[in-house]
């Protein structure tokens, strides 16, 4: 869809599939492409190639899902980060994995990923959280500073690691992490090392279940998120479905469902 090839796979099988390459000695990365990060693919040739180096490139976002549907080629379900920061945080603590957070705003107290990684230990009993890292702004142009970050993962091994820095920037991190750290998934998650913490809340479920979630987020941050959702993607995604309905009518069949 808009020229990106999207893994169709559900929540679970993403689970188990890090599982398995886990077992296996193997690493990977996810990428999350949502209409946003679709939009930033066709205007840049670097935003493309982050996506196309996803080991699985999954649809965290519901108009991806309709206009698959649409197009005859359904995607099975929307996979978001927000969500599977959660499902491989508990296969980590069923599986005894090492997982490092790497995101969020810095200073206060107690830093984001932090606060986010003592929520996920009360919530998950057996979870190994060997790193939570909340780095300052412009951390990723300082090579001192992102030397030693790398070099504090390596020591560290975790086996999955969630970076949620905002696309592209926390694809860029990942793939100087990568290198480092060949046996360990990377998840690049956007907001939800904040959601997590309790710097944001996400929306209801009934707004996620309805693809709504973009409507909370601008409700509640609306001069931020104004401009991204209602003058940047909202034509992206108008324009992705029409697309789509046009490519299943081509194809002469009924656009595709799920029981």
């Amino acid at each position: 869809m808009g020229g990106l090839a999207f893994d169709a796979v559900t929540q679970a099988e993403v689970v188990d599939r890090v599982r398995a390459e886990l077992r296996r000695g193997r690493g990977g990365r996810i990428v999350t492409p949502n209409v946003d990060i679709l939009r930033q693919t066709r205007r840049s040739p670097e935003s493309r190639d982050h996506v196309t180096a996803g080991d699985l490139v999954v649809a965290d976002g519901a108009p991806l899902v309709w206009a698959s549907r649409l197009a005859g080629s359904a995607l099975p379900e929307r996979v978001a980060g927000s969500d599977l920061i959660w499902s491989l945080s508990r296969a980590a603590a069923e599986d005894g994995r090492r997982v490092f957070l790497l995101g969020g705003a810095p200073g206060g107290d107690r830093a984001t990923a932090a606060r986010a990684a003592d929520r996920l230990i009360a919530t998950l009993p057996g979870l190994h959280v060997v790193g939570a890292c909340s780095p300052p702004m412009g951390f990723d142009a300082d090579p001192a500073v992102l030397r030693s970050l790398v070099d504090d993962m390596v020591s560290a091994r975790p086996d999955v690691v969630f970076v949620g820095l905002g696309f592209p920037k926390q694809e860029r991190v990942i793939a100087r992490l990568a290198g480092a750290l060949p046996r360990a998934w990377f998840l690049g998650c956007g907001a939800a090392v904040d959601f997590v913490a309790g710097n944001r809340r996400r929306a209801p479920r009934w707004m996620q279940r309805g693809g709504l979630e973009w409507l909370h987020r601008l409700a509640a941050e609306p001069r931020r998120m104004f401009t991204r959702y209602m003058v940047h993607d909202a034509p992206v995604a108008a324009g992705l479905l029409l697309s789509s309905g046009m490519h299943g009518l081509r194809r002469g069949g009924r656009p595709a469902t799920r029981d």
